[in-house]
């Protein structure tokens, strides 16, 4: 900070305010000079502050320009300029229309002052006022210090809630995982959000009879994603308190009329609806007694392999996805039964999967590869099967970004399925 007895044009005290960042927290206290001082006296004020930028120049306390030390330097090292020049008015090489702020003006909008003002407004400072009278300047390169410092400070609060938000989405998911664990001797999920969180989710409840799981693909991905799960997971629970887990059709109606309805899309044809989401998914309905897999799918299939099969069979579900506007209120999702043997295998994905891009050619990763992958690994357990498509879809990925959340399940029959007593 300058020493204050260089000149006789001083501001008054600038003392920053505290906790909204405003142009008085970027003041600071500066000689100036009159139009009546000669611009003899700019050169020694500058001569003497070696890191003076720019000077402002003041009549009766208002501002009316600011000369920038380096444009001032250059003009009076001309021929003959300190001979025709040093004597005159400091008005001469002044910029008659700097940037002027309130002390009181928030950092936000100063920004946007100092962006419209230009490169000049960066390079020569800005001049605070208080009131309409001189109190200081600013550093356009404070002002970029500060607007970094706030935005990593935002970027660190959104963070912080974003983590939070995984710890709840996970909390939410973890009730799904341990049935499934209980339930089955041999069966492993991955559930790998782009982000912190995500829009893919799992659900699984056990009856006494058999067991029910879902594994879905919402809308977009991120915080996003996350809320869909919210309202997607939501609408799934309440339609199996009403109608059981052993429809997996009924269900997927179910939830396209609740999510359709939670989120306005069943307007009338000349109602603009307020939004277009939804999910693409697979629920299924595993019959102890029988060894049936009661399937229904909304753009997802099932990869199915047989012992002693010799390919990978894919059950798909119909062409509908769940909510959307173009999804039909009353559409009805096909079921499909799928008799099973001890020791068959079930694997089933999200599109972030089959669609990531990798690979020599950067195509994407496909059903082919799947099906190549269970088949290599069919003898072993469904966890290992697993990392063996996690290890292949990292490799395949390579520099490449993630494209989307993915999540997957293997499952294999056993001779004696495990149950939860669950009503």
């Amino acid at each position: 900070m300058l020493a204050l007895e260089i000149s006789p044009h001083l501001p008054a005290d600038c003392r920053p305010r505290s906790q909204q960042p405003t142009a008085e927290d970027l003041c600071i206290q500066t000689p100036s000079v009159t139009a009546e001082d000669s611009n003899e006296t700019v050169m020694e004020i500058f001569s003497k502050y070696r890191d003076l930028t720019s000077l402002p120049v003041i009549e009766d306390g208002i501002p009316i320009g600011l000369i920038n030390r380096g444009i001032f330097l250059s003009q009076m090292s001309k021929p003959f300029r300190k001979e025709v020049y040093s004597r005159k008015s400091s008005i001469a090489f002044m910029d008659k229309e700097p940037l002027v702020v309130e002390a009181d003006m928030d950092i936000e909008s100063l920004t946007f002052k100092a962006v419209e003002y230009g490169e000049k407004a960066l390079a020569d400072g800005f001049i605070i006022t208080r009131g309409g009278r001189f109190a200081g300047v600013g550093h356009g390169l404070q002002l970029m210090r500060v607007v970094a410092d706030m935005q990593a400070a935002r970027n660190r609060q959104i963070m912080q809630s974003i983590e939070y938000a995984s710890v709840i989405q996970r909390s939410m998911l973890r009730t799904s995982r341990d049935t499934m664990l209980h339930t089955l001797e041999d069966a492993d999920l991955v559930w790998e959000p782009r982000d912190l969180v995500g829009g893919d989710f799992y659900y699984f409840v056990a009856r006494s009879d058999g067991w029910f799981g879902a594994v879905a693909d919402c809308t977009g991905h991120g915080v996003p994603g996350a809320f869909m799960t919210l309202i997607a997971s939501s609408c799934l629970a309440q339609a199996i308190d009403q109608h059981g887990p052993a429809d997996p059709a009924l269900l997927l109606g179910s939830v396209n009329c609740g999510i359709k309805q939670m989120l306005g899309q069943v307007g009338g044809q000349d109602e603009t609806p307020e939004s277009d989401d939804g999910m693409d998914a697979a629920c299924f309905w595993y019959d102890i007694a029988t060894r049936r897999l009661i399937f229904a799918g909304a753009k997802t299939s099932l990869f199915v392999l047989h012992p002693g099969g010799d390919g990978v069979e894919m059950v798909d579900g119909d062409r509908k996805c769940v909510g959307y506007v173009d999804s039909e209120l009353d559409f009805t999702w096909q079921k499909r039964a799928v008799q099973m043997q001890a020791g068959s295998l079930v694997f089933v994905t999200t599109d972030g999967l089959v669609d990531q891009v990798g690979g020599p050619k950067s195509i994407a990763f496909g059903k082919r590869r799947i099906r190549d992958l269970i088949l290599a690994n069919r003898d072993r357990p469904s966890s290992e099967i697993n990392r063996a498509v996690q290890q292949a879809i990292s490799e395949w990925q390579g520099p490449n970004h993630r494209r989307d959340d993915v999540t997957f399940f293997c499952f294999r029959v056993q001779e004696a399925q495990r149950t939860n007593q669950a009503s």
